[in-house]
Order: structure tokens, then C-alpha cells, then sequence
């Protein structure tokens, strides 16, 4: 049988907790932060419907091309233009032993990415006045590499060393050294392009519809909350109790 050995001073040094002598703290950091968006997303779906299937690609073509050739007019106001899903569908009839196709639908999606919010109104509008023509969105967001994280997890860090601060000030001790910093996440609640809150919709455009232009809409960019959460812990000097 063999007897347990006393750890090592080397061994002690690694110990998950403090000691009397040098007592660990061990806290959370959190920040929130409101900055405003830096990009907008409109989501574009383009119809169209026709009794055969040349007939419904045509359309859907001369359709899309409309849609593209519209946001590309915005030159760098449109920061990118993405092609998502494309379909097209045959519509079999209700009765009927054989399969008969009753007529063709296809769609095209469009995601168009932009960077200035003062052309968004117009071009919203003029989307949505294009012949079976849905828009939606916008979506706003920031980019992934914005400076605006990183602010938010250094918030996150010194809320972080503040409050171990003060719960070693609360035992008359004072902060030593830091152990362990670790990132638990810094996160937007809504993340870029997923649909959080619309701040406004243009509805969809058909044939028929006035010929004057309808008024650009007022969008109002919708501000970014950002969460930035940091686990941390200290040593201390021994407290004077």
C-alpha cells in the first residue's frame, strides 16, 4: 500500500484555486454596446409565369436583367450584388388521370449588399416598382472585422478588472497578476443577414402600375447592440481580515 505524497512546490504553483497566501479571484466582464449599422441588405425575388417553359425563362430573364441592370446604376452605393436560389417549377392541373402541365413558374433571388443608406429609400422604391418584383428588408448590420467588436470586448476586459478591483478592496487586498483571460463571446444579436427587425418593406411591383415614380421611402437605419462577455481570473495580495 502506498501513501499519497505531498504535491511538489512546482505542483502547487498550478493548482486550480488560490492559497491563503495568494488568494484568486475569479469574476465576469460583460459590455453592451449600441453603435450605428454599417451595411444594409435587401433581399430581391424575381417571378415570373408563363404556359410553357420558354415562355416563363424569357420573362424571367428579361426580368433579372432589369433588377441587375438597377443596381448596378447605383455604382458604389451597392457595395455587392449575389445571385442566391434559382427555380423553375411546372405546375401540374388539378384533375386529370395523366400529367399534365398546366404552366411553368420560376423565381430568381437576389441579395444586394449596400454601404449608402441615403440611396437606399429610392432604390427600394424603384425595386419595387420593376413587374413581379418582391423586396425585402432592409436588414442592417455591421461587417464582421468592424472596429466596433473589438471595442466591445475591451469594455468587456476592464469591466472585468474594475470588479475584481473591488471585491479586493472589500477584503483590504490588492491585485496581483492576472491568471486567465477567457473569451466566452462577443456576439450581434443579429447576425448578418439573418432578418432581426425589417426596419421597412417595399412591396412587390406589377404590371399595370402608375407610370409616375412613387415617392422614395424614408428608412431610418436601425442601431447594432453588441454583447461582449469575458471570464477572468486574478491573485491577490493576502486580505486583512
Amino acid at each position: 500500500m502506498t501513501t499519497p505524497q505531498d504535491p511538489t512546490p512546482a505542483e502547487e504553483t498550478h493548482l486550480p484555486y488560490g492559497t491563503p497566501d495568494t488568494p484568486r479571484i475569479a469574476v465576469r466582464g460583460e459590455a453592451r454596446l449600441e453603435v450605428d449599422p454599417e451595411i444594409a441588405h435587401l433581399g430581391i425575388t424575381v417571378s415570373a409565369r408563363g404556359t410553357d417553359r420558354r415562355t416563363a425563362l424569357g420573362d424571367l430573364t428579361r426580368r433579372n436583367n432589369q433588377v441587375l441592370d438597377l443596381l448596378k446604376s447605383y455604382g458604389e452605393a451597392v457595395e455587392k450584388i449575389e445571385t442566391g436560389t434559382f427555380t423553375i417549377t411546372p405546375q401540374l392541373a388539378e384533375k386529370g388521370r395523366h400529367e399534365r402541365i398546366r404552366a411553368y413558374h420560376g423565381r430568381v433571388r437576389v441579395t444586394a449588399t449596400l454601404i449608402d443608406f441615403t440611396a437606399l429609400g429610392e432604390l427600394a422604391t424603384r425595386l419595387a416598382e420593376l413587374e413581379l418584383t418582391r423586396v425585402d428588408g432592409p436588414w442592417w448590420s455591421l461587417r464582421p472585422d468592424s472596429p466596433a467588436h473589438g471595442e466591445a470586448r475591451r469594455q468587456a476586459v476592464r469591466e472585468a478588472v474594475q470588479r475584481a478591483r473591488e471585491y479586493a478592496a472589500a477584503l483590504g487586498a490588492q491585485l496581483t497578476a492576472v491568471v486567465e483571460l477567457a473569451d466566452t463571446g462577443a456576439e450581434n444579436p443579429a447576425p448578418m443577414g439573418m432578418p432581426a427587425r425589417p426596419a421597412g418593406r417595399a412591396r412587390s411591383g406589377y404590371a399595370g402600375a402608375a407610370p409616375d415614380p412613387a415617392p422614395a421611402l424614408d428608412l431610418e437605419p436601425q442601431r447594432q447592440t453588441l454583447y461582449a462577455h469575458v471570464n477572468a481570473r486574478f491573485t491577490m495580495t493576502r486580505p486583512a481580515l
